[in-house]
């Protein structure tokens, strides 16, 4: 098979460098690169795998010749462009939240829904972060005994929110040591020692769109049907890097804890660090930089019958962002989708 042209849109930012890194990582082999960036980036020196490439400004017609676009530049930005390169016979994996829920769009998590990518039509949705992850942990359980509920509260990184959050929030960490009052511009709440339960917009339910994202991602990716009762409580946290879920599963079959920790040992994507006996389990700065969603605090639930309460965490701008769009690049170079 011929190795494909590819094209990293938002190659300047925080998600399109790691984008790059994970690409060299994992030697994805390919024909040609293009590094793509707005106006204001474009003309800039990046290198990639040994070699220095100029940033090219993202227009349409950047795209001809390319056969796979790994794009992080903004949902603005993937509607105006997405098309485009689609028109010009490119697959387009799109890491922003413009064509998530169309659907004419695959949803896709690689290695939870890979048979979704046969139904491409030029564009392919990377779902959001805090739902990347828990898809891998719920795909083996969901086909062992099928959700019948799933209740989830999310402990998300600044990281999420760009390069500026990260920066505010040593800012205001800095500012919160020494006593003095500090103006937020990320976020709408002091995010230094302390906890902001709100991601992106309300909507008219009440719940976030952020929420909402996770509520109407899983049942997409999962093919739940409409009956299977969702809820997610989103939350941002004094995190760098790493988004943290608790999460309660109830399901229709009976299933144990051990069985859990056994289907969850055996799955794609994902590590058990569960071992309370001697304080181990799942935080963000142990999982930083890393590729696999740990899961510990496996235990039955005491709220619901046939339930699971667990805990997980993961890189969020690896397997939530960078790593599931390299990952849906390769699932469409192996099996033929370009």
């Amino acid at each position: 098979m011929k190795k494909p042209n590819l094209a990293v849109l938002g190659a300047t930012g925080v998600v399109g460098r790691e984008i790059l890194s994970i690409l060299e990582e994992q030697k994805v082999e390919f024909n040609d690169i293009k590094l793509l960036s707005s106006k204001r980036s474009a003309g800039s020196k990046m290198t990639f795998a040994g070699k220095e490439y100029t940033v090219l400004e993202a227009t349409p017609d950047v795209f001809d010749g390319v056969n796979i676009v790994l794009a992080s530049a903004g949902a603005s930005t993937s509607k105006v462009l997405a098309p485009e390169a689609a028109k010009r016979g490119a697959v387009f994996i799109d890491n922003s939240s413009a064509f998530r829920m169309e659907e004419d769009v695959p949803l896709v998590i690689a290695g939870v829904n890979d048979d979704d990518l046969k139904n491409h039509k030029g564009i392919i949705a990377n779902p959001n972060c805090s739902t990347s992850q828990l898809m891998l942990v719920l795909k083996p359980l969901n086909d062992y005994a099928e959700i019948k509920r799933l209740i989830v509260s999310t402990y998300q990184a600044v990281s999420g929110a760009g390069l500026a959050a990260m920066n505010e929030l040593t800012d205001n960490t800095k500012v919160n040591l020494i006593g003095m009052p500090y103006e937020c511009k990320a976020f709408k709440h002091e995010i230094g020692f302390n906890l902001i339960p709100q991601i992106d917009v309300f909507t008219e339910n009440g719940y976030t769109k952020e929420e909402m994202k996770v509520t109407n991602e899983t049942r997409k990716i999962l093919h739940l049907d409409k009956s299977v009762p969702i809820s997610c409580t989103a939350v941002r946290v004094p995190v760098y890097r790493g988004h943290s879920e608790a999460v309660t599963i109830e399901f229709k079959k009976e299933i144990t804890a051990q069985k859990t920790r056994e289907l969850l040992e055996n799955a794609y994507g994902v590590k058990v660090y569960d071992d309370i006996d001697n304080y181990v389990y799942p935080t963000p700065k142990e999982c930083a930089g890393k590729d696999p969603v740990y899961v510990g605090r496996i235990r039955k639930s005491i709220a619901f019958d046939n339930a699971i309460d667990l805990f997980c965490v993961a890189d969020n701008l690896r397997i939530g962002a960078a790593l599931n769009t390299v990952r849906l690049a390769m699932k469409v170079i192996e099996m033929g989708l370009y």
